[in-house]
């Protein structure tokens, strides 16, 4: 059985983080395993092609980031208090493609991911990250879905 000794939790920061948190900590503890939180703040060069500032835009991703660093380190002090080694980093650029990057570059052992549970046309406006990252990530994916119960599934 291959052991995980690094863990990577990815956050978006929303409720559904929160909602995770617990099962996160049953694998840390289960494993005594480091945890990694990771935030991946989107970067919005996208806009520059509609006569968006660029100063403007480098500002507000540069505010995102601090906001969001400061935002990941309430919420590992919030949640993950009882664990001995959490490392958190707030990242930039594509959301999958960060995460895939940081599993490779710390060796990243396991990733647990939240689903949201996007369906239709949302899901093909957004994405799924989770989805996109199960079926290319180099390690075993936990995905869990924070707003189902055994009671909401119907066979």
């Amino acid at each position: 059985m291959n052991e995980f000794k690094k863990i990577l939790f990815p956050v978006d920061l929303s409720k559904t983080s929160g909602k995770i948190v617990s099962h996160v900590q049953m694998m840390v503890e289960k494993f005594d395993a480091e945890l990694h939180l990771l935030f991946v703040a989107r970067v919005l060069n996208h806009y520059q092609g509609m006569y968006v500032d660029v100063v403007a835009i480098n500002q507000f991703e540069k505010s995102v980031v601090t906001g969001a660093t400061k935002r990941l380190e309430e919420f590992k002090n919030e949640h993950f208090k009882s664990v001995s080694i959490v490392k958190a980093e707030v990242v930039t650029g594509d959301i999958s493609n960060q995460i895939l990057k940081y599993i490779v570059e710390k060796e990243i052992d396991l990733i647990i991911l939240g689903t949201h549970g996007r369906k239709g046309l949302e899901k093909i406006v957004f994405g799924s990250v989770a989805e996109r990252i199960s079926k290319i990530s180099p390690v075993p994916v936990m995905l869990i879905n924070p707003y189902r119960k055994v009671s909401d599934v119907h066979i």
